[in-house]
């Protein structure tokens, strides 16, 4: 399609809003049962939905109806609509079942959305079917949209095979033109149910749902809600998710015990006996009174299976693992598990019928476990690195010593993993002499592998041993604490220098002939501090990456990903790997797909998707397509100005393209724009002396974009808007001194 039909269609999609990449906030309800059919509910921006996807096999939806905030240009348009159906009424025609269906949807778009919503992030709805197969496997899968601006951001969507409950969807719609307060009721009628049950809901402002259901005396309950886990981190909101807290009360409203956590978790656990024969109501609302549309639960109540721990928490790759496991209503207390065919790294655990998640790791060092007494240097467990120790701290106050012998400039590092393995432990390190001197200490250290911990509780120490002779590891918890529970892994022995790759954003949207910046993330391990070259691993023709190579010491590197017009249009998965020399050796990595996410305004956290999902949503004149025409990289001089020619195609209609630099080093702008002359257009950009600093290296991403038709291109405000075009491909930089 020419570039000029292709934005006037586009057009249309960008009344809803300012352009922009779709975003879902929320599915309402965030799972179903096998077997079942059902209406859900999906929230979020820029949602002019095509197709729904949902990842793995057996999960199918389609869409019933959409729903946004309607301009005043189209309430005009409404009024006129209806205003005709009533003349002909009035006028004595007889009104067609069409015409009263259409009166009625008119009605519902300006009673409903005629008005600003309270959150416009979350102001525009797809009602969906879905429809999950008897044979669907049970777990999480992953459902993006798919839309005319390409495929949005993965949501949590859980499959499961117990009966469901869901109240009714509920939408933060102003109950009249003069008030923004919502027409729901934040305290609805408690709900009577039959366990076992999932349970499905919302909680509004101030909100508070209730669930009465029967239970027999000495009846063991477990009561386990999925709430961050559907939705880890919501941007606006402190804390940054929905906090749930859940209790059961008697017949006669007398509180019997309560949740607001399990252990460190943030969604809580209950595990409940009852006293009695008898009616009992369990009660969930937000910790702090909040609720939005966005404050989506799943609760799991009955006689079922929850895991409080398992120990050791993990053992030695291509060998056979016994685990203890504690817990409620457990059909087991031991557990086999073969580790032959297991890679290092986290775990997760398919126990059948288990509520929660649950853990263990792999490693392939020797292993070794904890033998009490070790208290102190006195008591030191004496152990033989390289190796991993798997070890309890089981009281309060307890603190593990293990004593190890070195050479002088021997590296050591200790390397604890507990709280990444749900262990509620707040782990500390210290190294001493055998005289007991402090020569290395470490309470807590970010692991941005880890996507949805907040609080970083394991430790890590790399140091170099000052002199020979015995050494002394001291693990322990920060906090005092300690119990069957506190297990941990602690690696001890020389670096074993590594990374791992994390891509995001995991929805890439791309015009064929243009590009998309992507951004891949180095998580160093022990040290490792050099060059790591991206490519793609099996992309089909025509998708090309640029400037994606991670400079030695930098953590990030922002580059292109290129589509030519003959591209596919299909929807498919986007694989990148790393490739560094390590030690000699070349180590290939995967770049895991990943979705960079603020949580209450501030905090990031790279949190995990299972796809990387690249969608090509239309092209340009065949054969052509954005390109840097001036050589790289380019040589910015600090305090100076450098011109470089590109050439970005558009259809012809379009007088002039305006160039935007997208997150552009630190004193790096746009100085000029020439007005182009079909075959290019050139730029020229500028270095600030006093913010530029001599030596900076790195990728320049310039996106493109053009006015919104003038008939359609500007909102009830005035503000024009814009239509982006995408990216040139990335231009490789240096700051060089003038």
């Amino acid at each position: 399609m020419p570039v000029s039909c292709l934005l006037l269609a586009e057009t249309a999609s960008a009344q809803q809003g300012l352009p922009g990449d779709p975003h879902v906030g929320y599915i309402y309800p965030a799972g179903g049962r096998q077997g079942a059919t059902f209406q859900a509910t999906i929230g979020g921006r820029y949602l002019n939905a095509t197709s729904v996807h949902f990842s793995g096999k057996g999960v199918r939806a389609t869409i019933v109806r959409q729903d946004r905030q309607v301009t005043p240009q189209e309430q005009q348009t409404l009024v006129q609509m209806i205003t005709a159906i009533q003349e002909k009424r009035r006028g004595g025609q007889a009104i067609t079942r069409e015409e009263m269906q259409q009166a009625e949807e008119v009605r519902h778009k300006l009673d409903q959305f005629g008005r600003r919503l309270t959150n416009p992030a979350l102001g525009e709805f797809i009602t969906i079917e879905v429809s999950i197969a008897p044979d669907a496997a049970m777990g999480i899968r992953e459902l993006r949209l798919g839309t005319v601006g390409g495929h949005s951001n993965p949501l949590v969507f859980h499959v499961g095979g117990l009966p469901e409950v869901s109240k009714p969807d509920w939408k933060n719609i102003p109950k009249e033109k003069a008030s923004m307060e919502a027409r729901i009721d934040p305290k609805p009628p408690e709900k009577r149910i039959a366990l076992p049950v999932v349970l499905n809901g919302q909680i509004p402002p101030g909100g508070h749902d209730r669930y009465r259901f029967a239970a027999r005396k000495d009846q063991q309950l477990v009561v386990a809600v999925r709430a961050r886990e559907l939705i880890p981190f919501i941007s606006d909101a402190v804390p940054g998710w929905f906090k749930a807290s859940v209790w059961i009360t008697d017949a006669a409203g007398e509180e019997l015990c309560s949740s607001d956590d399990r252990q460190f978790l943030s969604d809580p656990a209950l595990a409940f006996q009852a006293p009695a024969d008898g009616e009992y109501v369990l009660h969930i609302k937000d910790a702090l009174y909040r609720g939005r549309e966005d404050f989506v639960y799943r609760i799991t109540i009955g006689e079922l299976p929850l895991v409080d721990a398992v120990f050791p928490l993990g053992g030695r790759t291509g060998t056979t693992l016994l685990l203890d496991v504690t817990g409620q209503n457990l059909p087991f207390k031991r557990l086999t598990l073969d580790l032959k065919d297991r890679a290092a790294g986290v775990c997760p655990l398919a126990l059948s019928g288990i509520v929660n998640r649950v853990s263990v790791a792999a490693d392939p060092l020797p292993e070794g476990g904890e033998k009490e007494p070790n208290n102190d240097i006195a008591s030191a467990q004496a152990v033989k690195l390289p190796l991993v120790i798997n070890g309890r701290i089981d009281r309060p106050g307890d603190v593990d010593t293990y004593r190890f012998e070195g050479k002088a400039g021997d590296r050591i590092v200790a390397d604890v993993i507990a709280r990444r393995l749900d262990s509620p432990l707040d782990s500390f390190l210290l190294i001493t002499d055998a005289t007991g001197k402090q020569v290395a200490f470490n309470d807590d250290r970010e692991d941005r592998s880890a996507g949805l911990g907040t609080h970083h509780a394991d430790s890590y120490l790399a140091f170099t041993l000052p002199s020979a002779g015995p050494w002394f590891i001291h693990l322990g918890d920060m906090q005092q604490d300690g119990g069957p529970a506190h297990g941990y892994r602690v690696r001890l022995g020389a670096p074993r220098p590594d990374f791992e790759l994390r891509a995001t954003p995991s929805a890439l949207n791309v015009r064929g002939g243009a590009s998309v910046p992507v951004t891949v993330h180095a998580l160093r391990k022990d040290g490792f501090a050099g060059a790591i070259e991206l490519r793609l691993n099996g992309a089909p023709e025509g998708i090309t990456l640029s400037g994606a190579r991670i400079a030695a010491n930098q953590d990030s590197v922002r580059f292109t990903l290129n589509a030519v017009p003959s591209a596919r249009l299909d929807p498919f998965n986007i694989r990148i790997e790393g490739r560094a020399i390590v030690d000699g050796r070349e180590v290939v990595r995967p770049a895991l797909p990943a979705d960079d996410v603020m949580q209450a305004f501030a905090y990031r956290h790279l949190v995990p998707a299972q796809e990387q999902k690249l969608s090509i949503v239309g092209r340009y004149r065949p054969g052509v397509g954005a390109k840097i025409l001036s050589s790289t990289p380019l040589r910015i001089p600090a305090g100076g100005t450098v011109p470089i020619r590109v050439f970005m195609p558009a259809g012809p209609i379009i007088n002039r393209i305006d160039f935007e630099l997208s997150q552009p080093p630190m004193g790096v702008t746009i100085k000029a724009t020439d007005a182009g002359d079909g075959q290019g257009t050139e730029i020229v950009l500028q270095s600030d002396r006093a913010q530029s600093n001599v030596g900076t290296r790195g990728n320049l991403i310039i996106t493109a974009s053009v006015p919104a038709p003038v008939e359609t291109g500007r909102n009830p405000g005035g503000v024009a808007r814009r239509i982006p075009l995408g990216a040139l491909p990335a231009i490789p930089f240096e700051i060089v001194a003038r």
